[in-house]
């Protein structure tokens, strides 16, 4: 058994309502690009254990992630989420409706960085920031993060191993430059407390100094 089966073996288990999110995911067409079980048990657990009140989803896609956060809030606990397409949020925001949450998410549709100047106009300031998107854009997302931050806030992204090719020289492909940005600003920069989990594509977790 692989550890990946292993640690979803243990730690995870069937969940009706996440389920019908892949399905309907699946009946739209779209890519299956949602985190998987164990991702999404250590983002509850992170939102728990933080106490996070208001949280930031970079990337909603059909809504798998934003229960999994949501899970972890009390309940006067918000999420905010970013999405490129309006129909990927209106799907994501059905599947939450049905989760129970429909009343503690709000959907930013277009693109994410217009998005996030937009909430740093409004001033919003989050305590948990889940970075899952373009890759591309990795770095400019952890950027804009920082601006968003409350102090001791936490900042998480998915797929930050790409498979293993972080640390392959050999691999020179834009999409893993720009994660290797991301990784090393994530742990050089002074203003944060970091490290990377080797769960699933690799998970980064950097808490805000405050």
């Amino acid at each position: 058994m692989k550890i990946e089966a292993y640690i979803h073996s243990l730690f995870t288990k069937d969940d009706a309502i996440l389920d019908q999110v892949l399905a309907s995911i699946r009946a739209n067409g779209m890519r299956n690009i949602s985190v998987p079980p164990e991702i999404g048990k250590l983002l509850t657990l992170l939102v728990k254990i933080s106490g996070a009140k208001e949280i930031l989803e970079i990337g909603a896609l059909g809504g798998y992630s934003g229960i999994c956060l949501v899970r972890g809030l009390r309940e006067e606990g918000h999420l905010t989420s970013l999405e490129l397409k309006e129909e990927f949020a209106q799907l994501a925001h059905t599947n939450l409706k049905k989760a129970g949450f429909g009343d503690q998410v709000t959907y930013y549709t277009g693109e994410a960085l217009k998005s996030l100047d937009q909430l740093e106009k409004e001033q919003k300031r989050f305590d948990f920031i889940f970075i899952d998107a373009d890759k591309e854009n990795y770095p400019n997302y952890l950027e804009r993060s920082l601006k968003l931050a409350n102090p001791g806030a936490l900042i998480v992204g998915d797929n930050v191993l790409r498979g293993g090719r972080v640390c392959d020289t050999s691999y020179g492909d834009a999409q893993t430059d720009y994660i290797r940005a991301f990784n090393d600003r994530l742990a050089k920069d002074p203003n944060l407390e970091s490290i990377i989990l080797p769960i699933g594509d690799g998970i980064a977790i950097g808490r805000v100094k405050g």
